[in-house]
């Protein structure tokens, strides 16, 4: 028998589900432990050995890998707790990092932001000016050397970089993409200055045109790539020292897992690892209900998190933003915010009611974990509503304190407002759901998406609570609520469904029709660069999947889109046949007749993604059919529960999930409590537990 194990390290819980293949699933959860999140990741394992009754080491010694999803890396990034980097460029290039194509100066800012031009920050540079050298070199669009490599002046501004304490270096020379030897002697030249230097080249971590922009990936690459090293290395030996045979995986941002030993040298693309991990999760369990179409929604501790799934497969995107910075590595498309169960409850100078960005997170976490917090969040709402049993959360095991609770949001929340502490709870419970489906809007109306033709699923410790009310902003008339063994682990289940993912990408711009001869040429290198690098991870693969696909643009402008390139032999007719894919998806995201295929068009990036197939697909096991659709017999007892002001606080039937069967049908207002979440079905909607043990909330009103 061989375990397959996907832990969610987020920054406040952390979850695990392990899958054995023949149809058992276990899950289990425990705070995260910052600093050193490896500490929660054995408690985790801990766990879920002794669901298993076995010794950990017993469990690890039979598990074929572990796929890892952490928050670390972003967290880094989102609050600049990241070490002082160099950047090594081309001489009288230094400045491009600090004009920041101007687009520096508003990528990520909100509409709000935008319009309050002198209230803008103009700081958001990446180093000090100190720590960006130039080196004397030139390569030109066509990778040809017009100025060799002045090993000289490398020397030079090495030497400058480490004797002012730096370790890791971002490298990043003009046209380097079409010729990587300069950033690579260049990278030579700093390990014989200091074998231990990090070092971070553009041609690897983002071969792409638009300097700016893979200058800034490399660097935060940089940033991140040596605390991901320490990280991973200290996680492996300790989990080698429990016992582990397997490989240790590393959930990237396109969807797949990379070997942990790989990971640091491509730090970056590891930045969404836990945001992809619940749309894996989504694709995985679409399979097995017939869904095409899903909304993943995932609301955590911290974030609030929306991907989607169209035709079967997660929507991509190949650049992202953060901290006002573009992001050039192939990811998953999923927006958040700062809206999880640990979300703080504030007022701001205009006297309105807000929820997040900030997060209490598990330390000191929200009042009512009695560990120090004092600010009120979505949590301490959530518990004084009567939603979140008094019991505790993790079946008794976190203990809650309503009265802690109920004087956090009187102090910070309620006396400001001059409200009582019920209806303040009850405001923040509406603002939460208020903001959820703006969220929403953006990521699928404002997309072009008809989210009536969606089903959504919603997992996480918090996003049962809310999910129901969310869909219906929205217009969503079906929501499935992932039970079973998973429950809000859900994230976890999608790490232990994914497979290895990688992917080469190479700027090549030329006009269409472009060569077929040049664009094979381009695309083998790209394969074999894929299939080198899955040979190198230690695994074997049932089979290897490649698609390709290609960016292209109309003449002067900017917005690039991608479309799939057929595989096999490129010929004059399938060149043709890219572009009309591109005419009809750039319609498509942008309106019938907004495109000007007279201005010609362009071929700018060339990509290959490579998967590795892995054998194990986790399947949730079947849930043992009821005699009745009554479900009485879970009924654990009746409470007062607010789900709106208006309404206020009703006697609510409290059901305990681990008594219901597959069939039974739950009519709202209701709260069902999960062992590791707390589902709500609203008044006017429904739920029915399927064959799997998901919870199908119909948010419409139906006759039975």
């Amino acid at each position: 028998m061989a375990y397959v194990i996907g832990i969610d390290v987020g920054g406040t819980f952390t979850d695990g589900v392990l899958d054995d293949g023949a149809g058992v699933i276990v899950a289990a959860k425990a705070p995260s432990t910052p600093p050193d999140y490896s500490q929660g990741v054995l408690e985790v394992l801990a766990g879920l050995a002794e669901q298993l009754g076995q010794p950990v080491g017993a469990m690890l010694a039979e598990t074929h890998h572990i796929a890892h999803g952490t928050t670390s890396s972003l967290n880094a990034l989102v609050m600049g707790n990241v070490p002082d980097v160099g950047f090594v460029t081309t001489v009288g290039h230094r400045d491009s990092l600090f004009i920041m194509n101007v687009e520096g100066r508003y990528l990520g800012s909100a509409p709000d932001q935008l319009q309050n031009v002198l209230g803008q920050s103009k700081q958001h540079t990446l180093l000090p000016k100190r720590h960006a050298v130039e080196v004397v070199e030139r390569v030109d669009r066509d990778g040809t050397v017009l100025v060799p490599l002045d090993e000289d002046s490398v020397r030079t501004a090495v030497r400058a970089l480490l004797a002012d304490g730096i370790r890791s270096i971002a490298v990043s020379l003009l046209w380097s993409f079409r010729n990587p030897a300069h950033e690579q002697r260049v990278r030579e030249i700093v390990h014989e200055l200091d074998p231990g230097a990090f070092v971070a080249l553009s041609s690897e971590i983002s071969p792409r045109i638009r300097e700016f922009a893979r200058s800034a990936t490399t660097v935060m690459s940089a940033q991140i790539g040596p605390g991901l090293e320490d990280y991973l290395g200290n996680l492996e030996s300790r989990l080698r020292e429990s016992g582990l045979a397997g490989p240790l995986l590393v959930m990237q941002s396109n969807g797949g897992a990379i070997a942990a030993a790989e990971a640091p040298s491509h730090a970056i693309s590891t930045v969404g690892s836990v945001l992809t991990g619940g749309v894996v999760g989504a694709v995985s369990l679409g399979e097995q209900l017939g869904h095409r179409n899903i909304i993943s929604t995932d609301v955590g501790g911290t974030t609030f998190l929306v991907g989607l799934v169209v035709d079967g497969e997660p929507v991509r995107a190949s650049t992202t933003v953060i901290n006002h910075h573009p992001i050039n590595v192939p990811t998953l498309q999923v927006h958040a915010i700062g809206s999880g169960g640990g979300a703080i409850a504030w007022i701001d100078p205009g006297g309105n009611l807000q929820v997040g960005p900030r997060s209490a997170q598990s330390v000191p976490g929200p009042a009512c974990y009695g560990a120090g917090g004092t600010e009120p969040t979505n949590t301490d709402a959530n518990l004084v509503l009567g939603i979140l049993p008094e019991k505790g959360l993790l079946g008794g095991r976190k203990a809650l304190d309503v009265d802690a609770a109920r004087e956090a949001i009187r102090a910070r929340i309620a006396q400001p407002l001059g409200l009582s502490v019920e209806d303040a709870a009850a405001a923040i419970y509406a603002v939460q759901n208020a903001q959820t489906g703006d969220l929403l809007r953006k990521a699928v109306v404002e997309a072009g998406h008809d989210p009536r033709s969606f089903v959504l699923y919603a997992f996480g410790g918090a996003g049962p609570a809310y999910c129901a009310s969310y869909a219906r902003e929205v217009g969503v008339a079906e929501v499935v609520v992932p039970l079973g063994p998973v429950a809000s682990a859900f994230s976890a289940y999608g790490l232990a469904s994914s497979d290895v993912v990688l992917t080469a990408e190479m700027s090549d711009p030329t006009a269409m029709p472009l060569d077929p001869a040049r664009a094979r040429q381009t695309y083998d290198a790209l394969e074999a660069q894929v299939r080198d690098g899955l040979a190198r991870q230690g695994l074997s693969f049932e089979r290897i999947e490649i698609v390709r696909s290609l960016d292209l643009r109309y003449t002067m402008q900017l917005a690039e889109v991608a479309v799939e390139v057929p595989n096999g032999d490129l010929d004059d007719t399938a060149v043709a046949g890219i572009a009309q894919a591109f005419d009809r998806r750039y319609a498509e995201l942008y309106g019938e007749g907004t495109g000007f295929a007279a201005a010609g068009v362009q071929a700018i990036t060339f990509r290959v993604r490579a998967t590795g197939v892995l054998p194990f697909s986790p399947g949730l096991p079947k849930l043992t059919e009821a005699d009745t659709s009554d479900p009485a017999a879970a009924l654990l007892e009746h409470r007062k529960v607010c789900l709106d002001a208006r309404t206020g606080y009703v006697e609510t039937p409290i059901y305990d999930y681990r008594a219901l069967g597959a069939g039974h049908r739950i009519d709202g207002p209701a709260v069902i409590e999960v062992p590791t979440t707390t589902v709500v079905v609203p008044p006017g909607a429904s739920g029915v537990v399927d064959h799997l043990g998901n919870l199908v909330i119909s948010t419409t009103a139906k006759e039975h």
